[in-house]
Parts: structure tokens; C-alpha cells; sequence
């Protein structure tokens, strides 16, 4: 019995175990996610992370930037209907297109994004999206995903342990990429997908058009060319021609929660 509990299987099996009980449901998508982390710690980390990335960053004072992100990012985050969550929006003055969303609710925005963005439409696509990433936690998700990963591998390679060194660093080399392009960025990238489609949702909900997220992808798409990047399916995110693709799919569902606001 000693000799189970200290084998790949025993772990295998404690994974099996901890992954069962460890599902939950993504909110309107209904899919089921494998969450190892406790929410809370998850809002810990969440919390902790966004003061390190502000006191490393010029965090803009600028009042009407501030007012807008905050302004559209508040309608977003009320639409959700999760008011547990201190939601807290900063602009961070830097030339990448780009936004972050942290568990617990810690948005910012980088005013590289903001001609792209060009409205508020375009701004509540992009704040839908992250937003979505908070209510699903995806941030949780990842950590239990990679958890679950580092675990298999290391049952794996445990059975290899008594071979030759050299095959046993090749053999984990393999797996290590076979896990990363099979497992982890597809993973990654349904998750990019998901916050497209939840955000879509939430600023319809929030009185903003859906049309607006399919507008802001054609731009990104304009802005991204003749940059060069890894092919899709290495990359965490889907491709713009993907995105707008999917985003028209999920227009009608969209548009079923779309009340213009007064």
C-alpha cells in the first residue's frame, strides 16, 4: 500500500479526484471549468498583482480619460450583476494596444488602445471582454489548468525516473511542448473566445451596441498588419479574422439583450 501511495498512480488518481470536485460552470456559456483555486485566493492574488503592475507603470491622471474608462467600464461591470466584486479601472499611459482585467475586479486600460477604441462602443468591447475574463475567472481557471498539467507531467516523467538521464530529458522536452501547443494555448485561446462572446453580452446588456465589437476587431486588424506574429495555433489568442468571424456568429444572441440606453 506504501509503495501505491508513493507511485504516478496514486497522484493520477488524487488528479482524477481533485478535478472532479473541483468543476464549476462558466455563467451564460454553461461550459464547465476545473477550478482548484479558492476564489478568494484567487482575489488575492488578483489584488496584489495589480499594485505590483501599478507602482511599475505611469498611471494616468488625466480626469476625462479617467472618467470615461471608469464610466463605461462601471455599465459593464453592473450588466454582470456580480456586485461582491470591488471593481476598481485605471489608465496606464503606455503605446501598446492593450487592456488587462485581474480576479477581484482590477481593470486597466493602456491609452495605446484608446484610437482604437475611438467611442465608447469600441470602449465597452474592449472592457466587455475583460470584465468576462473576471466573471468567468479565467484567472483561476489557468492557474488550475497549468496545476493539472505540472502534475501529469511530473506522474509521467516519474515513470521514466529510473531510464537513461538524456532520454528522460528529451521525453520531458516532448511533453512539455505537447502540452503547451495541445493543452495550454488551446485552452488559452477558448478562453479568449469565451470573454468575446460573454462581452458581447454585457455591453448589450449595458446599453451599448454588440455591432461596436465587431467594428473594433476590423480596426485592430487594420493596426496589427505587417506585424509579425506566430501562426494561430501557437499563439494564446484567436487571430482577428477569427474573432470578427465568431463575433458575428454570436451577434444575434447579442442583440436579443440590446436596449439602447437613453
Amino acid at each position: 500500500m506504501r509503495d501505491f501511495i508513493r507511485s504516478p498512480a496514486w497522484a493520477l488518481l488524487l488528479l482524477v479526484v481533485g478535478v472532479a470536485v473541483a468543476c464549476q460552470t462558466v455563467p451564460i456559456t454553461g461550459r464547465s471549468q476545473l477550478q482548484i483555486l479558492p476564489e478568494s485566493e484567487e482575489m488575492r492574488m488578483g489584488v496584489q498583482s495589480y499594485a505590483d503592475i501599478l507602482k511599475k507603470s505611469r498611471v494616468s491622471t488625466d480626469p476625462v480619460l479617467n472618467e470615461r474608462v471608469t464610466r463605461v467600464g462601471s455599465r459593464i461591470a453592473a450588466a454582470t450583476g456580480r456586485r461582491d466584486y470591488q471593481w476598481e479601472y485605471k489608465v496606464i499611459e503606455d503605446k501598446q494596444a492593450n487592456a488587462f482585467a485581474l480576479p477581484g475586479g482590477k481593470v486597466a486600460v493602456y491609452t495605446g488602445i484608446l484610437p482604437i477604441t475611438r467611442d465608447d462602443a469600441g470602449l465597452a468591447a474592449v472592457l466587455g471582454h475583460e470584465v468576462a475574463h473576471v466573471i468567468a475567472r479565467h484567472g483561476g481557471e489557468r492557474v488550475s489548468q497549468q496545476l493539472v498539467v505540472q502534475m501529469g507531467l511530473a506522474g509521467t516523467m516519474a515513470a521514466f525516473s529510473r531510464r537513461d538521464p538524456k532520454t528522460v530529458q528529451a521525453v520531458g522536452a516532448l511533453l512539455g511542448a505537447g502540452a503547451a501547443v495541445g493543452l495550454l494555448l488551446p485552452w488559452g485561446r477558448s478562453q479568449e473566445s469565451e470573454a468575446d462572446r460573454l462581452g458581447l453580452i454585457y455591453m448589450a446588456k449595458a446599453g451599448y451596441d454588440p455591432h461596436g465589437a465587431r467594428d473594433l476587431w476590423v480596426r485592430m486588424a487594420e493596426a496589427s498588419k505587417g506585424q509579425a506574429r506566430p501562426p494561430e495555433f501557437l499563439s494564446t489568442h484567436p487571430s482577428e479574422a477569427t474573432r470578427i468571424r465568431q463575433i458575428e456568429a454570436w451577434m444575434p444572441e447579442a442583440m436579443t439583450y440590446y436596449r439602447p440606453a437613453r
